[in-house]
């Protein structure tokens, strides 16, 4: 590596331990609580299982892994967050520096992702949107791998079937990226024919479908619930002709407004907005399968099915726009006008965790204000009266009574909403505020 290259690798270094150290104090220092997500991950964690009411069992089992590690340390969890939000800019990275060959097209297509609100503003609430994110980086990176190799590694495959079983499992809605990927290939190979089938593309699925197994027989145990879930959030039982029509038109102008400051720090690099995509250009077929597909199939599931996109469902769809606008107009960026790039993405940079602090701290009936280390504390007195035995179970809403589990020092398990069943075969037990905590 020449000094050049070495130096705007530290700059790269440098952008991310910074990230990570503002993202990880700020709401450390401006929240009481834990947001909402988080808490129901780490509810989730503390009784693992291959599925849970809402979403698959990735989220909670990183959260419960943090948990062993550090207990109730809230800013454990706001690292935790940051921790997968940088895993994924460091495949952006490197995935970025293949396609260019170029280290600084790489770190400027990566800054442009600090325009986007989802990787700073939100990412302090772990949970199962951050949780897919190194994950579709993973898959974007090591797809491109086995699709830009005139011979295909196994280990490359491998990787794509294991990280993809793992975003499946963070959330369902990675299934959009994996069909992308799948179309692209398949458009090679049997309609351009511009490649061959390969028996190693078996192992990719043969890895995915293996772990997903688990998953699929806890979901067929429990009535689907998990994907029912996921159509009601979607509001799916409502639609009719004119939701149908709504709802994709809602969800394009609230993708491009939530692009308008990616769009803006493009605009500073380029001389003129001119670009001519020539789709024989394999790198530009690839970043639009990766970019534009998953978008494309999120409007034509809403567009069908009525259904409501929620804004965060998109968190992980915008990992690779940076690289995407790059190297559309790679060859009309004004090196001149790097300055006034950089003082924006700086702004932008600091302006982020500005009003994060602000509206934590101004705003006093958040989630993220809940009393929840003292209510623990109440409900621990109120036990101790009447027993000298720990807190080994909790029931209730995930907020309330997974607030319990986490604060409460001995842990105790939530079993989901109150069960009379456990209640009947407990040995003791109280009920405070439609929260019921005992023992088994």
């Amino acid at each position: 590596m020449n000094v050049y290259n070495r130096n705007i690798s530290n700059i790269f270094f440098i952008f991310a331990l910074s990230h990570l150290i503002i993202w990880t104090l700020v709401p450390s220092l401006t929240n009481e609580n834990l947001p909402l997500d988080t808490i129901e991950a780490l509810a989730w964690g503390s009784n693992l299982d291959w599925g849970f009411n809402k979403h698959p069992p990735m989220s909670a089992f990183f959260s419960e892994v943090f948990f062993k590690i550090f207990g109730s340390q809230d800013w454990a969890y706001y690292l935790l967050s940051q921790i997968f939000v940088l895993t994924a800019f460091y495949y952006v990275f490197k995935f970025a520096n293949e396609i260019f060959d170029n280290i600084k097209l790489s770190l400027i297509s990566l800054f442009l992702l600090e325009s986007i609100y989802f990787y700073n503003f939100t990412t302090p609430e772990f949970n199962v949107n951050v949780c897919q994110l190194p994950f579709w980086s993973l898959v974007v990176y090591y797809s491109w791998k086995v699709y830009a190799s005139n011979k295909i590694k196994l280990i490359d495959c491998l990787l794509v079937g294991l990280f993809a079983a793992f975003g499946f499992l963070s959330k369902y809605l990675f299934i959009y990226l994996l069909l992308s990927i799948c179309l692209l290939f398949i458009y090679l190979i049997f309609i351009k024919k511009t490649k061959k089938f390969d028996f190693k593309y078996l192992i990719t699925l043969e890895v995915f479908v293996v772990l997903l197994v688990p998953h699929l027989i806890w979901l067929s145990n429990n009535d689907f619930v998990t994907i029912i879930y996921g159509l009601e959030r979607t509001g799916l039982e409502k639609s009719s002709l004119s939701s149908n029509l709504m709802n994709p038109f809602i969800f394009l102008l609230k993708q491009i407004g939530i692009l308008i400051p990616f769009f803006f720090l493009v605009f500073l690099l380029v001389k003129k907005i001119r670009f001519k995509i020539n789709l024989n250009d394999k790198k530009i077929l690839f970043l639009i399968f990766i970019n534009i597909f998953p978008i494309i199939l999120m409007f034509i599931t809403s567009a069908i099915t009525g259904s409501k996109i929620r804004t965060m469902w998109m968190m992980p769809f915008y990992l690779f726009f940076g690289v995407l606008f790059i190297y559309i107009f790679q060859n009309q960026i004004n090196i001149k006008k790097i300055n006034s790039f950089l003082y924006v993405f700086l702004f932008l940079f600091f302006l982020s965790p500005i009003l994060y602090s602000y509206i934590s701290i101004s705003q006093t009936d958040k989630r993220t204000d809940y009393p929840g280390k003292e209510i623990a504390a109440k409900v621990q007195i109120i036990w101790d009266k009447d027993f000298n035995k720990k807190i080994e179970f909790v029931t209730g809403d995930e907020w309330k009574a997974g607030n319990l589990s986490y604060h409460l020092k001995s842990r105790p398990k939530w079993e989901g909403f109150t069960n009379n069943k456990i209640l009947n075969n407990s040995s003791q037990f109280i009920c405070v505020d439609d929260v019921c905590l005992g023992r088994y």
